[in-house]
């Protein structure tokens, strides 16, 4: 009788997850290609190069993420001192910005009439501009992505118990030592949750890099260009389940490994 209360969640996955994947697998075969049309996704240079440059600055974007929200997160958990609530909800509010205005922003910072570009000018350095480049998509994905995380690592920082680090000490481990063998370890559900989402929402954002595509060749840019400006609906649906499938794929993964942890809770 149980299993009833799992119906409106399969109806709802079959309805907006299912289903679409369904039909954009089909539609991915209707075109002039056929069916190699999923061929061609994964061998024509242009798309090669896109899915690499896609998952690349996916990567960069969660490492670094999770080496800044991980440092910043446990300190804030654990140590309070004057506006330290005014300090996170600054570093929060990010989430509040949809990917264009970020794009907007990366562009005030780099762009050809940025805050760097003139600093470097007026420093005889030549106009530094690399918002439209690959480097200014990283910062955009790293600005947006920071939040989502630092509020991950500090939920996990608060359960972890604090008598597994005090036993390590009496023990004679050092700082570094109850870092890497019982904090680290502690939060690598965490860290792998946070991450997957974190590489997930790199992998398919599309406000930002449309806001910054002047020389930027990343999957949702090519799937919009083949979608709208080559009018080839057949290849974008090929390409996005292409994209969908293989990022479900690193999702399963995360999710995976991080159920695989126990974090050590109070």
């Amino acid at each position: 009788m149980i299993y009833v209360l799992l119906v409106p969640a399969v109806l709802f996955f079959s309805v907006f997850f299912i289903l679409p994947m369904i039909k954009l697998f089909f539609v991915g075969g209707s075109g002039e290609l056929g069916w190699s049309a999923y061929a061609e996704a994964l061998t024509n240079p242009n798309y090669v190069d896109a899915m690499i440059a896609t998952f690349g600055v996916a990567a960069a974007t969660t490492i670094a993420t999770l080496i800044i929200s991980g440092i910043s997160g446990f300190f804030l958990q654990r140590h309070r001192f004057p506006g330290r609530r005014a300090l996170v909800s600054m570093l929060t509010l990010p989430l509040a910005f949809p990917g264009v205005v970020v794009g907007f922003m990366i562009i005030m910072l780099a762009g050809r009439q940025g805050l760097i570009g003139q600093m470097s000018q007026a420093l005889g350095a030549g106009k530094i501009v690399f918002a439209y480049s690959l480097v200014g998509l990283f910062l955009g994905y790293v600005y947006f992505s920071i939040p989502r995380t630092i509020l991950t690592i500090m939920a996990a920082t608060e359960k972890l118990d604090t008598r597994l680090e005090e036993a390590a000490r009496s023990l004679g481990a050092s700082n570094l030592h109850v870092m890497l063998h019982v904090i680290l370890p502690a939060l690598k559900p965490a860290f792998i949750a946070s991450g997957a989402i974190c590489f997930a929402t790199a992998v398919s954002a599309f406000g930002t890099a449309f806001t910054l595509a002047a020389r930027i060749n990343v999957m949702p840019m090519v799937i919009y260009t083949e979608f709208t400006m080559s009018a080839n609906i057949a290849m974008a649906a090929a390409l996005s389940f292409v994209l969908g499938l293989v990022t479900w794929f690193v999702l399963a993964l995360a999710r995976s490994a991080g159920g695989a942890s126990v974090a050590a809770a109070g």
